[in-house]
C-alpha cells in the first residue's frame, strides 16, 4: 500500500486499523499448508483483500508440489515446518509468530475471507480470546463442500467435548479461528495432526476463557485440490484425543466412570454367589468370586486414583491460568 494511502494512525507492519478503533493490532494470518498449489493463491489473495494490512503467512509442511512458491508470487510470508501434521505447524507458527491479533484458516481455499474482520471486531471489541468461524453450507453445494458424514461426525463429537466441558462452542472442528495473542502464547500445542482443533476448543473451556462464534460461508475446494482429511481415520484420531483429554481434564470423572463400570461387572458375578451362598451356605464357583472381589478393589482403586489425580489437574489448571493472566490484557482504543 502506498505511504499516501495510509490512515493517519501510525500502524507497524502487520496493523490492521478497524473500523471504530482508534489505534490498530498487529494482525497476522496464519495458513497452515499441505500440497496446496492450486489452493494457496487464492486464499492469500482473499485475506490480502479482506485485512489489507494484516501480514499473511505461510507455513509450508513438506508439500511435494509448488505450494510454497505458489504462495510467495502470491505475496505470502514464507517459511517450512519439517514436523509433519497440521498440529506440528500451529505449534510453529504459535511460536514463531509476534502479533496482537492471529487469524488461522486451512490453505484449501473452503474458508470465506469475507468473515474475517467480523471476527476479529468480535474479538477486540468483545475482548475475547477465541472467535471461531462456525461453518454454513448452502444446500446446492451442501453435498460437495461439507459432506453428511462430516457433518454427523462433526455434530456427534462436538457433542461429546459440549456434554463434558461445556456448551460455548457449536462447531469444535472448524479449521477457521481468531485468536488473542493472550491466548496464542499461552496455549500448549499438544497436537500433531487434524485433532489441534479440538485441543484449542478444550483449553478455552477448561480455562473459562472469553469466546464467541461468527456465521461463515464454507465451500467446496477448487477444482484440482485434494484433501487432506480422512474420515475414519481422522475421525478416531479425533476420538482418542477426546478421550484423553477427558482424562487429562477431568480425572474424576472419567475414573469413577471406569469404576463404576468395573463395581457393575463385580456385582454381576456376585448376585449369583451370594445366592448360592446363602441358599446352601456354600461358594461353588472359587474363582469367580475371588474375580469378584478383584474387580471391587479396582473400582475402589479406580475412584481414588481419580480423586488423586483431580488435584494435579487442579494445580496444571492454576498453572496455565498463571501463564495465561502473565500476559498483558489487549488495549485497543475504541471510539466513542
Amino acid at each position: 500500500m502506498p505511504e499516501s494511502a495510509l490512515p493517519d494512525t501510525h500502524l507497524t507492519p502487520g496493523a490492521t486499523l478497524l473500523p471504530g478503533y482508534s489505534t490498530a493490532p498487529r494482525v497476522a494470518v496464519l495458513i497452515p499448508c499441505y500440497n496446496e498449489e492450486v489452493a494457496i493463491p487464492r486464499v492469500v489473495a482473499a485475506f490480502r483483500a479482506a485485512l489489507p494490512d494484516a501480514t499473511i503467512y505461510v507455513y509450508d509442511n513438506n508439500s511435494k508440489d509448488r505450494t510454497a512458491a505458489a504462495a510467495r508470487a502470491a505475496g505470502a510470508v514464507v517459511r517450512n515446518e519439517q514436523l509433519q501434521g497440521k498440529g506440528h505447524v500451529v505449534r510453529r507458527m504459535f511460536a514463531d509468530i509476534e502479533a496482537d491479533a492471529y487469524v488461522l484458516v486451512d490453505g484449501d481455499d473452503t474458508y470465506d475471507a469475507a468473515a474475517a474482520p467480523e471476527m476479529l471486531r468480535l474479538l477486540l471489541s468483545d475482548r475475547l480470546d477465541m472467535v471461531t468461524g462456525v461453518r454454513r453450507t448452502p444446500e446446492a453445494i451442501a453435498a460437495a463442500a461439507y459432506r453428511r458424514g462430516h457433518q454427523f461426525g462433526n455434530a456427534v463429537l462436538t457433542g461429546m467435548v459440549r456434554w463434558v466441558f461445556g456448551d460455548r462452542i457449536s462447531d469444535m472442528l472448524s479449521g477457521y479461528r481468531v485468536f488473542s495473542r493472550r491466548f496464542v502464547k499461552s496455549f500448549p500445542a499438544l497436537a500433531a495432526g487434524f485433532e489441534t482443533e479440538t485441543e484449542f476448543t478444550v483449553h478455552a473451556l477448561e480455562l473459562k476463557l472469553p469466546v464467541g462464534e461468527v456465521p461463515s460461508l464454507y465451500k467446496e475446494r477448487p477444482a484440482g485440490s485434494t484433501s487432506k482429511l480422512n474420515t475414519y481415520r481422522d475421525g478416531f484420531r479425533i476420538l482418542r484425543t477426546i478421550i484423553t483429554l477427558v482424562q487429562r481434564e477431568r480425572p474424576l470423572m472419567f475414573f469413577s466412570v471406569a469404576g463404576g463400570i468395573l463395581l457393575f461387572l463385580a456385582l454381576m458375578l456376585a448376585v449369583p454367589l451370594l445366592q448360592t451362598f446363602l441358599a446352601t451356605g456354600l461358594v461353588p464357583r472359587l474363582p469367580t468370586a475371588v474375580l469378584a472381589t478383584g474387580l471391587v478393589l479396582l473400582s475402589f482403586l479406580s475412584f481414588v486414583c481419580g480423586l488423586v489425580l483431580d488435584t494435579v489437574t487442579r494445580g496444571r489448571q492454576e498453572a496455565k491460568r498463571i501463564a495465561y493472566l502473565a500476559l498483558p490484557a489487549p488495549d485497543f482504543e475504541e471510539r466513542a
